[in-house]
Order: C-alpha cells, then sequence, then structure tokens
C-alpha cells in the first residue's frame, strides 16, 4: 500500500490514460534512494495491466550498476517479449533492432535507425489497448540502451504509449520535460507508513524518526525494524548518527555468513543464476572440503538459501534480485578488493565476448594488454550494432589498461570517435585531449588527432577555429574538412588559398571540386572548368558526403537549382545508407533546398527533424542551421514572433561560433520578414548590413542567393544606385552560371534595376522553380496593373496567388490577391490550396505516397514507426476528402505549382 502519493499517482494516472486515448507521453519520477520510486512503478503497472476496457501491455526493465555497460543489455530486457513483432518493422529497422538484440550480425551502426526502430517495435506491441513502458534505476541503464529508449520517448505523440523512467539523484535523463520528483513522506503519511508496521508509537519517537530520516520510506521501515523494543516505546535514545544510504543494510550483510556474503558478492557482481551458482561452485572448490562437509556446489546452495531467507535477495527466475540497489552497494562495501577482483576473475573463465571482457577489466591489476585488446573486442561489437556510447566506455578503459603509449593514445582517440557518434561531444572532446596528449612524436596520429579536432569543432565549436586546426594539414582530406569549415565561416581567403593548396594533389572528384571552388573564387579562369568536370562525376557518387561537395560546387558557380537538386539527392541517399551522426548535417542543406524551392512546408518538416536530431546528438553549429532556416521559413509566412525568437536563437550560436553562413542565413530571415511585409526602406537596410558583415558573421552565399531580394529591396526604397550595386555583384557572381534558373534570376534582378518588362519576360520564359517564378510574375504583374494593363495584369498575378496559396507564402499571397482585385478580378479561392489543411509532416507522407512507397518504406525515411504514417493517412484522407492511396498520389500530382506558361508572356 503506498501513503501520501496521491500527487505522485495522479500524475502517472494522467500520463497513462492519454496514452490510451491515443496521446503517448512519457514521466520521470526522480528522487533519492529509496523514496518510493519502485514502488509508484509497481502500482502504476499494476493499475494498467488490470485496468477495464482492455489491459495495457506492460513491458519493464530495471538498470543494474553492473550490467550498465554491457551495450543493448536493458534494451534485450524491455523488447524481448515482443520480439516476435520484429518482422512487422521497416526492413532497415527490423535489421538494426534485430542486431541490438543479438539476434543477427551485421548492421549499419546508427544509432537512430535503432531508435526508430524500437519506435516501431513498442507501437506493435501497443495494439490493441496501448502499452506502458517502465524503466527502474535509470541511472544504471546502458547508453545504447538509454539513447533507443530515449529516442522513442519523444516521439510518441501519437501512440498509444505510456513510458515511465524512474532515476535516482540528478543523472539526466534528455529529452523528457515531464518529472514529477518524489521526495520524503508528508508528516501524516510517514506516521501512517509506521503505525501500519509497528503499530502505535509515542508521538516523540515518531516524530523523531520522520525528522532523522527526512520521511524517507526505505529509511524509515529499516530503521524502525531494527531498534529494540525500548527504543520503539521511547524508554531508551535512538542510534546517533542513524544509518544512511548503504549503511542501512550494513548490519545484516555482516549478519550473513561467510558462505552467504561470498554468494552475496557474485550476485552483487553478476546478477544470472546459473553463474551466480557455476562461479560459487569454483570459489568454495578453492578452500579445503574436509571429508564428510557438502560439496562445493552443496554449499553454494545453502548459502544462496541463507541469502535469501535474510530478505536481502531472491532468486527471480534466471536471476538473483536484491530488494533494492543500495544493498549492492553494501556488500561491495564490505568485501575488500582481492576479493572482487577475484570474483571477476571466475565469472570471466565461465563468460564469453562482452561480459567476459568487463569481467576481465574488473580482475585486472595494473595495465593488461590482452584485457585491454578484449575491450576494443567488445567495443567494436557495441559499434557495429550502434551502442556509440558504450563502444567509448569500453575504449577509455581499454585505453587505461594498453601498456603501449601510441596504442593507448590509438584507443583514446578512438573513443572519442565513439562518444562524438554516440552523442556525447563534452567526452569526446575530453578524450581527444588526453589522446593529444599522449601522441606526442608521432606526427601521423598527431595529424588524425588534428582532424577530429577540427571536426568536432566544427560541428560543435567554434568555426573559425576549426579552420585554423584543420589548415595546418596538408592531406586532400583534411584541406576539404578545412575548406568545408572556411566555408561555414564566410572565409572566402582562406577558401581561395587552401583550395590553391589542393592544386598540387591528383586529379578526381573531391579535389577537382575542393580547388575549383578556391579558384573560382579566386577570379582564376581555372576554377569553373574544374568545378564542371567534378559536376560531370556526379552520377558516380555513392555517399551523402559527396553530394553535398557537389552542392558546393554548384552553388560556386552560381546555379542555385542544381545546387538544390545536389542538397536532395544527399537527403535521399544518406536516409538509406546509415549515415551515423551525418544526417542532422544533411538535412541542414535539405532543407534549404525545400525552401529555395518553394515548398515550405516540406522545408519546414525537414528542419524540424533536423533540429531534433541535432539536439539529441550535440550537434550546436547544426542546432543553429536548423533554427535559421525555420526562421526564414516563419518570415515568408508573415510570423513576426517566431522569426524574430528563432533568429535570436540561431544568432546566439553562431555569432560566438563564428558560424558565419548561419549567421547570415538567420540575419537573412529578418530582412526577408521586412521585404515580406512591405517595409521596404527596413528591408533594404539589413541587407546591406548582411553584405558589408565580415567573415563569421555574415557569408558570401547568403549575399549571393539574397541578391535577387536585395534588388528588391531596394528598388523598394528608392535606391536605384542600390540596386544597380548589387546587381552588378550579382552579374559578377553568375558569370559562369549556365542553368535556366540562373539566368531567370539574373534576368528578373535587370528587369528591377532597368525597369525592363522585357527582361522579365525573359525570366518568366526561363524560370524552373515555379516559387521564384510567381515572384517575377508578382513584380510584373503589379508593373503592368499600374500601367493601366490590366487585362495583361491578371493572368500573371492570379499565378503568383494561386503559388504563394499553395506555398504557405502568405504576406505575398495578400499582395497578389490585392493587386488581383485592382486589376478588376474578384479572386475566388484557388484549387492548389487544397494542401494548406495538411501538417508539414502529413504533407511529407502525402509526398511520398505519391512515389510510391508503402507505409513501412516511408517509416523508415522518416524514423517513424509505421502505425504513425498509417495514423497520419487516417488523418490525411478526411482532410482532402479523398479515400486512397491512390486518389492521394492523383491529388499530389495535379497540385503541383504550375510554371509560367506562354500565355502569360
Amino acid at each position: 500500500m503506498l501513503y501520501g502519493r496521491s500527487a505522485e499517482i495522479s500524475a502517472l494516472d494522467e500520463v497513462i490514460a492519454r496514452a490510451r486515448d491515443g496521446f503517448g507521453g512519457a514521466l520521470v519520477l526522480r528522487g533519492g534512494a529509496g523514496a518510493g520510486k519502485t514502488a509508484l512503478l509497481d502500482a502504476a503497472a499494476l493499475d494498467a495491466a488490470a485496468a477495464r476496457g482492455g489491459a495495457m501491455r506492460v513491458l519493464r526493465a530495471t538498470g543494474v550498476e553492473s550490467e550498465s555497460d554491457l551495450a543493448f543489455s536493458a534494451l534485450h530486457q524491455v523488447l524481448w517479449p515482443v520480439a516476435g513483432l520484429l518482422d512487422a518493422l521497416p526492413e532497415p529497422q527490423r535489421d538494426a533492432v534485430r542486431a541490438a538484440l543479438g539476434l543477427a550480425a551485421g548492421s549499419l551502426g546508427d544509432r537512430f535507425l535503432v531508435g526508430a526502430g524500437v519506435l516501431s517495435l513498442l507501437a506493435e506491441a501497443a495494439a490493441p489497448d496501448g502499452l506502458m513502458c517502465v524503466v527502474d534505476d535509470f541511472q544504471w541503464v546502458d547508453r545504447a540502451s538509454a539513447d533507443a529508449l530515449l529516442f522513442a520517448a519523444r516521439r510518441l505523440g501519437t501512440e498509444r504509449i505510456a513510458m515511465l523512467f524512474a532515476v535516482r539523484g540528478e543523472a539526466p535523463v534528455k529529452g523528457v520535460p515531464l518529472t514529477v520528483d518524489v521526495r520524503g513522506l508528508a508528516e501524516s503519511a510517514a506516521a501512517e507508513l509506521l503505525e501500519s508496521r509497528h503499530g502505535v508509537l509515542p508521538a516523540q519517537v515518531k516524530r523523531e524518526l520522520i525528522t532523522l530520516t527526512g520521511a524517507n520510506p526505505l529509511a524509515l521501515g529499516e530503521i524502525a525494524a531494527r531498534l529494540a523494543p525500548a527504543q520503539l516505546a521511547g524508554r531508551e535514545p535512538l542510534p546517533d548518527p542513524l544509518p544512511v544510504g548503504a549503511r542501512l543494510f550494513g548490519d545484516r550483510v555482516s549478519g550473513l555468513s561467510a558462505s552467504a556474503r561470498l554468494v552475496a558478492l557474485v550476485a552483487a557482481v553478476e546478477t544470472d543464476l546459473d553463474l551466480v551458482l557455476r562461479a560459487t561452485e569454483r570459489l568454495f572448490a578453492e578452500q579445503t572440503v574436509r571429508p564428510g562437509e557438502s560439496t562445493a556446489a552443496e554449499a553454494g546452495r545453502v548459502a544462496l538459501a541463507e541469502l535469501e531467507e535474510s530478505g536481502l535477495a531472491e532468486v527471480s527466475g534466471t536471476s538473483v534480485r536484491f530488494g533494492h540497489p543500495l544493498i549492492r552497494s553494501a556488500i561491495h562495501e564490505a568485501a575488500g578488493a582481492a576479493d572482487i577482483r577475484r570474483v571477476h576473475a571466475v565469472l570471466a573463465e565461465l563468460t564469453a565476448n562482452d561480459r567476459r571482457a568487463w569481467h576481465l577489466a574488473g580482475a585486472a591489476l595494473g595495465q593488461d594488454e590482452q584485457v585491454a585488446a578484449a575491450l576494443v573486442a567488445a567495443a567494436e561489437r557495441a559499434r557495429d550494432r550502434g551502442g556509440y556510447g558504450d563502444a567509448a566506455t569500453a575504449l577509455a578503459r581499454a585505453a587505461e589498461l594498453t601498456p603501449e603509449p601510441r596504442a593507448r593514445a590509438v584507443r583514446l582517440k578512438d573513443a572519442a570517435v565513439a562518444a562524438w557518434l554516440g552523442g556525447r561531444p563534452g567526452q569526446a572532446e575530453s578524450l581527444l585531449a588526453e589522446a593529444r596528449e599522449r601522441a606526442d612524436g608521432d606526427a601521423t596520429l598527431a595529424m588524425e588527432i588534428a582532424q577530429l579536432r577540427g571536426r568536432f569543432e566544427l560541428n560543435s565549436g567554434n568555426a573559425a577555429e576549426a579552420v585554423r586546426i584543420l589548415a595546418a594539414g596538408d592531406s586532400l582530406d583534411m584541406l576539404a574538412d578545412a575548406v568545408e569549415a572556411a566555408s561555414y565561416v564566410g572565409d572566402t581567403a582562406a577558401i581561395v588559398e587552401l583550395g590553391r593548396r589542393a592544386v598540387a594533389h591528383p586529379e578526381g572528384f573531391l579535389r577537382d571540386t575542393v580547388a575549383g571552388i578556391g579558384l573560382t573564387m579566386d577570379g582564376d579562369a581555372a576554377g569553373p572548368g574544374l568545378l564542371r568536370r567534378a559536376l560531370a562525376r556526379a552520377g558516380e557518387l555513392k555517399d551523402a558526403a559527396g553530394y553535398l561537395w557537389a552542392t558546393a560546387a554548384a552553388s560556386a558557380l552560381g546555379e542555385s537549382d542544381l545546387a538544390t537538386e545536389m542538397a536532395e539527392r544527399a537527403g535521399r541517399v544518406a536516409r538509406v545508407s546509415g549515415m551515423t551522426g551525418q544526417l542532422p548535417v544533411v538535412l541542414e542543406f535539405v532543407a534549404t533546398a525545400e525552401r529555395i524551392g518553394g515548398r515550405l512546408a516540406r522545408s519546414q518538416a525537414v528542419s524540424e527533424e533536423g533540429l531534433a536530431l541535432a539536439r539529441e546528438a550535440g550537434y550546436e553549429n547544426t542546432v543553429a542551421a536548423h533554427l535559421a532556416n525555420l526562421a526564414v521559413l516563419a518570415a515568408l509566412r508573415g510570423e513576426e514572433e517566431p522569426c524574430e525568437r528563432q533568429a535570436r536563437e540561431a544568432l546566439a550560436i553562431a555569432v560566438p561560433h563564428r558560424v558565419g553562413l548561419r549567421a547570415g542565413v538567420a540575419a537573412y530571415a529578418r530582412a526577408m520578414l521586412d521585404l515580406c511585409l512591405g517595409r521596404s526602406a527596413a528591408a533594404h537596410d539589413r541587407f546591406t548590413a548582411i553584405a558589408a558583415a565580415r567573415p563569421g558573421a555574415g557569408h558570401p552565399t547568403v549575399v549571393w542567393r539574397m541578391a535577387p531580394d536585395r534588388v528588391e529591396a531596394a528598388v523598394g526604397a528608392g535606391d536605384e544606385a542600390g540596386a544597380r550595386a548589387a546587381l552588378e555583384a550579382y552579374e559578377r557572381w553568375s558569370a559562369h552560371a549556365a542553368t535556366p534558373e540562373s539566368r531567370a534570376l539574373l534576368a528578373r534582378c535587370r528587369g528591377l534595376a532597368d525597369s525592363a518588362e522585357d527582361a522579365f519576360g525573359e525570366a518568366l520564359r526561363l524560370h524552373t522553380n515555379p516559387f521564384e517564378a510567381a515572384r517575377t510574375a508578382l513584380l510584373l504583374g503589379e508593373r503592368l496593373r499600374r500601367a493601366q494593363r490590366p487585362g495583361e495584369a491578371r493572368a500573371h498575378l492570379r499565378m503568383a496567388w494561386e503559388t504563394f496559396e499553395q506555398a504557405g507564402a502568405r504576406p505575398w499571397a495578400r499582395r497578389a490577391l490585392e493587386e488581383l482585385r485592382a486589376a478588376g478580378e474578384s479572386g475566388q479561392a484557388p484549387p492548389a490550396a487544397v494542401f494548406d489543411a495538411l501538417t508539414p509532416q502529413e504533407l511529407r507522407i502525402a509526398g511520398l505516397v505519391a512515389d510510391g512507397l508503402s507505409s513501412k518504406q516511408i517509416a523508415a525515411r522518416l524514423f517513424l514507426s509505421p502505425r504513425t504514417v498509417e495514423y497520419h493517412l487516417y488523418k490525411i484522407y478526411p482532410k482532402l476528402g479523398i479515400g486512397s492511396r491512390t486518389d492521394l498520389a492523383r491529388l499530389v500530382v495535379l497540385q503541383k505549382a504550375p510554371v509560367a506558361g506562354d500565355d502569360m508572356l
């Protein structure tokens, strides 16, 4: 029975009730040892399993300190009862989870895929009446399991799943905001608990016990049970001080026989019953057994029975479980270090693979290469299954045990990489710093470490510092990384210098791209040729990184439409290739490509996904990128508050980190907000400031891409000279651009700066981007109406209005509608707005359905469960007035935004 926990029970009940209704969620119970967290979890699980109207399935796991370094050990506890449902998952998710659970060899090693697979499997297990997933002692859950479970916990919105975590102290439970603090009981409840177990006690004794224990339920029960009758009656004083923590059980542990204490120590190190009995038998066999005495095996069973009779532990199935984690701590405190090492040594003889490696490490006395090698092998197994956090722990411990200095530095470096890929940048940087200290005298290893330092800085630290570190290398890979870092900063001089150094390397896609970008920026005529040669090899590219370099090559040529296409390809490849740790970065460019293409809702969904993944991975600079893109999208929708807030948050990261590209985009968002809302003078001032910003605060690519907007703002503000200057700069940048869209944008700028109607007509003939075509049509339509040619203006204005309505660019849609009405057309609601009712996520799913993907394939692409995809389709169909996938695919095709036709020219 629970006493005085009505508030905590109410919070749990609310999460569970919402999950039953299809609004999944997670909750953390946080409190000290003995506060009653486990009792609350037990009560919640019992109520869920016995509820009327359909019992929820309950899956449970308990973190065990001795298993906290075994990758996916806790996940195995949670998922093993429902492993038979794995075949319902999308293939990439199924394979990742099977590998994590040890059911299959080989995996892409992508922790995002494992997390998505866990979510999908839990969603399958939730049918038909819901699911409760309970994880106790979360502070001791292995890192791989914790990452996977929390990935799922953050994505329960449409699932019938409640996830409950109990954690001691301040151990982090990342991304689960709903926390209930489990503190000491109220005085009345504590008194009721005491009386229920020990009868009526004197008021003074009750008050003193409650005060001295902080009304901790475990402490109250254990201490009161140890008091003499005279102490309970108040005739003798209470012990001073009262035992706390592991000392609560110290006397009970020391009261065991030596044999029972040995069994308890083995069970504290290894929970498996069979291993406990076999290890105990070996340990007893080492002692002298006289004739007539029990055999070692019999002695072990007798000692285990004594341990159970003491109430400190119990045999549960195939495990030995202690009544409370503090008992395990008390057993360790009572044992000598040599005894603990001997137990680990015996268990190492009886186990294999990861367990053997960690028992060997526990038995080690000083450095030992064989033990270190075993831990490295365990790390490799964890890494192959996506358990990067546990791989980092194993490699760090291996480094401690490694006698040879260079090998130790290599293992520290590898541990840093694993920690980085596991979303722990702070740990990664610490490990890499230690590796750097130990790599003195080995130039090759020092350079590898330097390259990693540069990559870490680029993703989460100071991008200018990343340039400095990476520019010290001469390999093509380091030069390419340095150019990437300089590109984020916006340091043109560094890009040029690094590009010229790359020329010395043999020809190839990466060399031509890196060298071509630098030479092109320097005005060298050889640069564009190198970029064209690199892009000619785009069909040979296999990975997302290659496509991102192709994106950079197209941008350097001034061909934004080709750059957009390459970024989209990078995104498609990244989602199916298991690019561990890189997907959030790739999605920066995918989201930008979707926005530039006028697909605002898709861009929103991609950036929201990328933002969540970047925060989980600890990639601060990628967080800034997605915030900046979201700010631009808010500007295009005319939403001032979110635009300002997201731009401010992006700048708070990008400016001190010297990420000029993202600082420039965030500043661009504010300028576009002014332009969209008709504040041309304010927009012109902002665009001018962006163009003048120094590296780290601005970026030449932002200046190039914003040039058409800058020209439009300058014209609107009456600054003809400013418009002409912006056009001339844009012409220089676009001198080597050959794609139709790049020429169309240039033509529109000339039409604005020169007030040339024929230039607008040329732009409309060239446009391949429907959104940009609509902007040109709006500008031309406004010009024609004001020239008293409303009949010619209406077709342009109508097309612009319908495109902006479909895209969700409300300020421009209102502007086009006002112009259309002024031109004499009433402006009936356009059919292109049919998808306005869909959320960004629903719109993405609709598009993938139109591409012919199944629910499983969509789930694999978007890190969702198939049931979540089906849920969204269930919502989409009535919104659009359709009833099937075929209808949806047809509607998506029909609603593609049109490009200007000849009848509007």
